[in-house]
């Protein structure tokens, strides 16, 4: 395998870049905020973007936010 096709899907789906470790796309976010509930209460999250953390004041959780895709074991 090349170095350039590392990348590629191999499906010919279109490659769509994951969003950087830093700073999760935020319509993802709001998104996923619609969706998520915290596992142990099954009460909303909020999110905070300077931590990049998934919040929960019900259980007093924090859940972390990596490359994009929030840790969500309790």
């Amino acid at each position: 395998m090349r170095e350039d096709d590392r990348d590629e899907p191999t499906n010919g789906a279109q490659h769509v870049p994951r969003p950087s470790s830093d700073r999760p796309a935020t319509a993802s976010i709001r998104k996923l905020l619609e969706i998520l509930v915290c596992p142990l209460t099954k009460t909303p999250l909020e999110y905070d973007a300077e931590k990049q953390e998934l919040i929960s004041r019900a259980a007093k959780l924090a859940y972390p936010i990596r490359d994009g895709i929030p840790i969500m074991l309790p």
